[in-house]
């Protein structure tokens, strides 16, 4: 008769030498990394497209502000009476409908074209000025843009368990559209 020590380490010598089952057991585990890999993904995937959903919000609105808008009357924020309610329904044409929704006023400004072909603030609309000298860029005229910025909250599909909870949110983009 074997002693009760003697039995186990049979036991588990047998037990090691058993392949039984092995197989189970690593798809288990490559099952499980696959399955996180592939939430996360699809999360992301999914917020990428809703951020690049937001921004082509954000141009509709710009665009339909420069479409209703009569540059001859400008400064639009001021003389278009019906600016803020076409850049918000045409935001919320949209595939992301309600959902999406302008962030603050529309703004307008004077911008200049600075030495690094950036885009610089001059000043408002009410005090505009004579040439493009406090950019380093005398030889231009300042133009009048609208900057339309608009906010979507995104939730993750699968939360908590894939990265995407922590992506910013609300994601915000802003467009602007030269008017004159």
């Amino acid at each position: 008769m074997l002693s009760g020590w003697k039995r186990t380490r049979v036991a588990l010598r047998a037990f090691w030498k058993d392949g039984r089952g092995v197989a189970g057991v690593e798809f288990a585990f490559i099952a499980g990394f696959l399955c996180v890999a592939i939430v996360n993904v699809s999360d992301v995937s999914v917020y990428l497209y809703k951020r690049m959903q937001v921004e082509n919000a954000a141009l509709v609105g710009a665009m339909s502000a420069l479409k209703v808008c009569d540059p001859s009357h400008l400064p639009a924020t001021v003389n278009c009476p019906g600016l803020t309610a076409s850049v918000t329904a045409a935001v919320q044409s949209t595939s992301l409908g309600n959902a999406v929704s302008l962030s603050g006023a529309i703004s307008e400004g004077y911008y200049c074209v600075n030495s690094s072909n950036a885009l610089q603030y001059m000043s408002d609309v009410f005090n505009k000025p004579a040439d493009c000298s406090a950019a380093g860029m005398t030889a231009l005229q300042p133009a009048d843009y609208i900057r339309v910025a608009v906010t979507f909250t995104y939730s993750p599909i699968f939360t908590g368990i894939s990265v995407a909870g922590l992506f910013t949110t609300p994601i915000t983009k802003t467009a602007m559209v030269r008017m004159l």
